[in-house]
């Protein structure tokens, strides 16, 4: 299955806004959506004026939910027809879903720098779901499920590196993070205002109601 392997911030710019995708390098006058070329989409027509159309902003606003918790098409959809399926609203559904995968876990615990770092950290084993070893990105959790570095992994160089900014990274309410087991527990379902993107995700359901 391909991956996008190109630079991330040209993802940005084609949206128009960040998407947070290169961690601390986001944060500083270095990112490309606040440089001159903020307005610009990439490529040879990117300073072409567009009249939006409603399919167009239906489009725009699925492809930043994909870029953001990097899924395939096909795992994105995959994931809006459990979302469908489940209780309540299945946008929202859809946002909780992206919320309890397991790489977004790890970002959110402060664990890697972004969600891109988290699922090549998880990929490479160095966490643990309920002291069993996971490996999994999309995995998605559950509440009490507990994510934790595996002991092993503590020496490697960029995990160190992790562990010592961990105090500068901000957590999320929803999750009972323990700093010095380097672990979190998930205490409560994300609720919508949990999470921090201003997705309009009423859109991504009238592209796939279609």
């Amino acid at each position: 299955m391909s991956r996008y392997t190109g630079p991330v911030c040209r993802q940005c710019r084609r949206e128009g806004e960040k998407l947070f995708l290169k961690g601390e390098r986001c944060y500083t006058d270095k990112c490309a959506v606040v440089r001159r070329y903020k307005s610009l989409a990439p490529g040879q027509h990117g300073a072409a004026q567009k009249k939006a159309k409603e399919y167009g902003n239906q489009l725009r606003e699925k492809q930043k939910a994909k870029r953001i918790y990097g899924l395939h098409e096909t795992q994105f959809k995959n994931l809006f027809k459990r979302a469908e399926k489940k209780e309540g609203m299945a946008g929202v559904n859809l946002l909780v879903l992206l919320e309890l995968r397991l790489d977004n876990i790890v970002y959110k615990m402060g664990m890697a720098e972004s969600r891109k770092e988290a699922r090549q950290l998880v990929t490479h084993g160095h966490f643990t779901v309920n002291g069993r070893r996971a490996d999994i990105p999309s995995m998605t959790l559950r509440l009490n499920d507990v994510v934790a570095l595996k002991d092993g992994s503590r020496s490697l160089e960029k995990i160190k590196d992790l562990i010592a900014n961990l105090d500068n990274r901000q957590t999320v309410k929803w999750l009972d993070t323990d700093r010095s087991k380097v672990s979190a527990r998930i205490n409560a379902v994300p609720a919508r205002e949990d999470v921090d993107f201003p997705f309009k995700e009423h859109l991504i359901v009238e592209l796939y109601s279609k």
